[in-house]
């Protein structure tokens, strides 16, 4: 159902994407419900959102990837 991957618009910025594909038997209020928890709890944003002639709705998520950049620690006796 969801596919991970990644790619950087920006110098210095660097985002993951995940896609999502939803059937068009659950309503929108079930969509919204779920791409809200996905904010709320995964730090997840809208990207884009395509809706097929079939119904079909195709989302794509981002996030920043936040690198952690280890310090240097010096030892003064």
């Amino acid at each position: 159902m969801a596919a991970t991957l990644r790619r950087a618009p920006a110098p210095g910025v660097e985002w993951e994407f995940e896609r999502i594909t939803i059937a068009r038997d659950y309503p929108r209020s079930v969509v919204t419900k779920m791409l809200v928890e996905r904010a709320e709890h995964g730090g997840w944003e809208l990207d884009r959102v395509r809706v097929a002639p079939d119904g079909t709705r195709r989302v794509v998520l981002r996030r920043k990837i936040i690198r952690v950049r280890p310090t240097l620690y010096s030892t003064s006796a």
